[in-house]
């Protein structure tokens, strides 16, 4: 995880690292992943279920995954990766508006999930988690 070169600095801003991506990683299966479908091996989340409410449920769908975009923020991510963050989002929020397949959309296309694997692999590519 750490090499010996590595000031305390740097070692403190790994941990801080790490432990975003771990709640990143919590929050999406939560929000995109949590729940079963019975007799099946599909799964979905809170904010499918969420979605399930017109307008206002894609609207806190909308909130609840600007929270990835935010932790994004704060380790530093390029402006292009928030980008397709927010891409990613609109895509939901605007797919999840159209009656009953916005309700499916939602179930499948699974935004926090994307945007955290977005995350995951530009800290990869930049050498900052392993």
């Amino acid at each position: 995880m750490f090499n010996s070169k590595q000031t305390k600095n740097e070692k403190l801003s790994q941990q801080k690292i790490d432990a975003a991506i771990k709640r990143l990683e919590r929050f999406s299966k939560l929000t995109d992943s949590s729940i079963r479908i019975p007799f099946t091996q599909f799964k979905v989340g809170v904010d499918a279920i969420i979605g399930l409410v017109p307008i206002v449920g894609d609207a806190i769908g909308v909130l609840l995954s600007s929270y990835v975009l935010f932790e994004a923020q704060r380790v530093g991510v390029s402006k292009g990766i928030k980008l397709k963050m927010i891409v990613n989002i609109l895509i939901d929020f605007f797919g999840g508006l159209i009656p009953l397949f916005g309700d499916l959309f939602d179930a499948f296309f699974k935004a926090n999930t994307r945007n955290t694997d977005l995350l995951k692999d530009y800290l990869m590519k930049q050498g900052k988690v392993g």
